[in-house]
């Protein structure tokens, strides 16, 4: 099974709201490494590698209506696995 790293910004009331860590439950579920941080602009930025369908199944669930807050915005790109992730952070 192929192995990807997904960025994604999230944008709308996703901070002070429980949405990185909701995303970091999502992200041990799917045994997926990386990071979600609240970014300066109010924007969450969630950094994760590991198998390609359990990082689309975390891209459905940040864009569905469980995510905690609102979600009004979500801009991603798929990329080459850096090695860089252990565990997963929230930031």
């Amino acid at each position: 099974m192929e192995s990807v790293r997904l960025s994604v910004w999230v944008r709308g009331r996703v901070q002070g709201v429980g949405f990185r860590y909701w995303v970091r439950s999502l992200a041990r579920d799917l045994a997926l490494r990386g990071s979600a941080t609240n970014l300066t602009d109010g924007r969450v930025a969630v950094v994760v590698e590991g198998p390609r369908p359990a990082c689309q199944s975390l891209l459905d669930a940040i864009g569905s209506d469980r995510a905690p807050g609102f979600v009004g915005d979500v801009v991603h790109t798929w990329g080459d696995l850096d090695g860089e992730a252990a565990g997963f952070r929230v930031n």
